[in-house]
This record gives structure tokens, sequence and C-alpha cells, in this order.
């Protein structure tokens, strides 16, 4: 019983959570454009929006290029590279506590915000509080593990995600792996499927080609003089 869990939740739900992200993101974008946004309630109340949208968004940033590249590279890449398994852990740990505190206390004052501002509050769906109280919990059990909960994720964690992307999950990786994580993981995994159907669509939409435009746009109108 207890190995089919294991297997259904290590094994099956991260591909039923990817799923739902992706086919939902896809879906979505095709059937509802005009809702495809973060519905920001800064013309509500800007002032207490500007400290909490910037620390979470900073520290949500890093915490998954961090995520992303420290857990999908191996680490015998990084040997190669003169960056041993002591320096990965040193780096991932440290960054982790800054940026998910950051991250941490941005979503607290977010959600006090939305709760507290009876304009932003009359505004606020019960989905919107959804997704606010489950990126709080997914955040504090990731800044948690990080302050309390050390443990060595680069021959246990990191290879069984990297065999999720290479279609071949090993369980047994994540037998000896605390509770604190695995439910970290769990619920990050939750959120990604919970993505499609809230205001998080919109990191889809980062105006990247806003950098690229020139200055000053300059429309050429060219007129026949008789």
């Amino acid at each position: 019983m207890e190995a089919l869990f294991s297997k259904l939740v290590f094994q099956v739900f991260p591909y039923i959570a990817l799923t739902v992200f992706v086919v939902g993101h896809s879906y979505r974008y095709y059937t509802d454009r005009y809702h495809w946004n973060s519905k920001s309630s800064e013309l509500i109340d800007r002032d207490s929006l500007k400290v909490g949208i910037t620390m979470f968004h900073w520290g949500i940033i890093f915490t998954f290029f961090g995520h992303f590249f420290g857990l999908l590279t191996p680490q015998n890449f990084l040997n190669k590279l003169g960056i041993t398994a002591g320096m990965h852990e040193f780096v991932a740990l440290y960054t982790g506590m800054l940026f998910g505190t950051m991250s941490f206390v941005g979503l607290l004052i977010l959600l006090r915000r939305r709760l507290g501002k009876d304009r932003v509050h009359a505004t606020s769906s019960t989905n919107d509080i959804a997704l606010l109280i489950l990126l709080v919990i997914v955040v504090f059990l990731g800044t948690y593990n990080s302050y309390f909960k050390r443990f060595d994720v680069l021959y246990t964690i990191a290879p069984w995600i990297r065999g999720i992307v290479t279609l071949n999950p090993d369980q047994g990786l994540m037998a000896p792996v605390p509770w604190s994580y695995k439910i970290h993981i769990l619920l990050a995994l939750a959120l990604l499927a919970f993505s499609p159907f809230t205001r998080l669509v919109h990191i889809w939409s980062v105006p990247v080609t806003y950098f690229l435009r020139p200055y000053i746009s300059v429309r050429r109108r060219f007129v026949d003089i008789p």
C-alpha cells in the first residue's frame, strides 16, 4: 500500500500537474484572452502595493531560477566546472534563505492588503485569496526548510526531478526526504496545476519586447502634393 501511494504521488501526480499546466494555459490563452492578465488592483490602492509586490516579484524570480538551474544541472557537470557539491549547497542554501524570506514577507504584505483593505477585498475573488494562501504555504515551507530542515537534495530530490524531465522518475529517491520537503514539492506541483485558472497566467505576458523598442516611435506619413 505504501509503495502504491509513493508511486502515485512521486511518479503519476507530477505528470498530471504538468499536463494540466500545459493544456490549461494553452486552452485559456485561445479561449479567454480578454481575461489573460494579472487583474492588477494598483488603481484601487497603489501605495499599499509597492513594497509587497516588489519584494515578492524579485524574491520569487531569483528563487525560480535558483531552483531551475540548481536542481536540473547534474552535480557531475558542475564538478567539471570546478563547482563542488559543498559550494553548490552553500550557494543554494543561503540564496534560498535570502530570496525565500523576501518572497514570504512580500506575500504576507500582499495577503494582508488583500484581506485588510476594504476596496481591494471587495474586488477580490475566492480564487485570488486561495492563490495567495497557497503561495504563502509553498514559499513558507521552502524557506522553513532552508533555515531549519537542511537536507542534502543533490542526490535525492534533484535526480528525481531530472527523472521527471527524462520520463523516468525514481520514487525510491524520495524515500529518505523529510516530509516538509515532500509537502513543499507536492504543493508546488499543485500550484502549477492551479495556475492556468488564476491571475498567474500573466507570467507568460512579460513585456520583454518593450526593452527592444526605440525610445521614440515616429510614424511617417506621405502626402501627395497636387
